[in-house]
C-alpha cells in the first residue's frame, strides 16, 4: 500500500497439526528449520507487519515460540484457516489496533518476500474489501486441472483485476489469458468480522470454495498479478521440491 502502516497490519499464519497427505506437516523439516518457521522467516523478511503464527498443537507452539517468533493458540476444530486466523485475531489483538490482516498459508515455505507485499496494493482503493493475489497460467494441463482454481476477473489496471468468480472449470471461456488463484488473502478487519460471520453459501459449497462465499454476499475482492506460484507443501514430493528450492536460493 501507498501508505502503509506497518503498527495497523498483523500477518497470521494459521498452522494446523493434522494433515492427511503430510502428517505433522508444520514440523517438517525444510533445510534445518520446520515448515512453519521457514514460512515465518519469509513473512519476516516481507516487512509489512507484526508476525503471529496461529497453532492448535503444543509441539508447533514450543517451536514456533523458540524460533522467536509470536505464537497464539487456538481450536482444533476449526474448518478453515480463516476461521483460525480470525480466532487469533481475537486473542491477540482484542482492542482492535490491527487494521489490515494478511493470512499466510503455513505450507508456503518458499513465498517470495515481494508476494506478500503485493496482497497489500490493492487495499490502497477503499472500496476493496479482500485482496488476494493471482498468476497468468502458462501450462496448458493447468487451464483443464480442477486443483487449479482460476479467477474470472475484469482488468481494473495492468496488473489487476476485480475478482467476478473462482472457479475450478476452465473459465472464463473464449480468447485471452487464465488466472491460477492464489490462496493468500490481506482484509479489511471489518471485511474478516463479516466474512467469518456467514454461513457457507451455495456455491462456495458447490465448488468447495471459500472466498465465493465473500462473493456472494457482496464483498468486493481484487486481485493483484504476480509472476509465480507460490509451493503449496501438500505431499511429501512437495516437501523435497521446496527443500531444494530453499537450498538452492541458500
Amino acid at each position: 500500500m501507498n501508505s502503509h502502516d506497518f503498527a495497523k497490519t498483523l500477518v497470521l499464519i494459521p498452522a494446523r497439526m493434522a494433515s492427511t497427505r503430510l502428517p505433522g506437516k508444520p514440523l517438517a523439516d525444510i533445510c534445518g528449520l520446520p515448515m512453519i518457521v521457514q514460512v515465518a522467516k519469509r513473512a519476516q523478511e516481507a516487512n509489512v507487519g507484526r508476525i503471529v503464527v496461529a497453532v492448535d498443537d503444543q509441539a508447533v507452539f514450543d517451536v514456533v515460540k523458540k524460533a522467536g517468533f509470536d505464537v497464539v493458540m487456538t481450536r482444533v476444530d476449526h474448518q478453515s484457516g480463516s476461521d483460525r486466523i480470525y480466532e487469533a485475531l481475537c486473542l491477540i489483538d482484542p482492542d482492535k489496533h490491527a487494521d489490515i490482516i494478511i493470512n499466510v498459508q503455513g505450507d508456503l515455505p518458499t513465498i517470495e518476500p515481494d508476494s506478500i507485499r503485493a496482497s497489500l496494493r490493492p487495499l490502497d482503493n477503499p472500496s476493496t474489501d479482500i485482496a488476494t493475489l493471482t498468476v497468468e497460467i502458462t501450462h496448458e494441463e493447468e487451464k483443464t486441472n480442477p486443483n487449479v482454481v482460476k479467477v474470472v476477473g475484469s482488468p481494473i489496471a495492468d496488473e489487476r483485476l476485480r475478482a467476478l468468480y473462482f472457479t475450478r472449470a476452465t473459465a472464463p471461456h473464449g480468447n485471452g489469458p487464465l488466472y491460477h488463484h492464489i490462496g493468500l488473502y490481506a482484509y479489511r478487519r471489518k471485511a474478516l468480522e463479516t466474512f467469518v460471520s456467514l454461513s457457507p453459501s451455495t456455491l462456495e459449497k458447490r465448488e468447495s470454495l471459500e472466498q465465493l462465499r465473500a462473493l456472494e454476499a457482496g464483498m468486493r475482492i481484487d486481485v493483484e498479478i504476480i509472476s509465480s506460484v507460490p509451493l503449496g507443501v501438500d505431499t511429501p514430493a512437495d516437501l523435497d521440491k521446496a527443500r531444494q528450492i530453499l537450498a538452492a536460493r541458500a
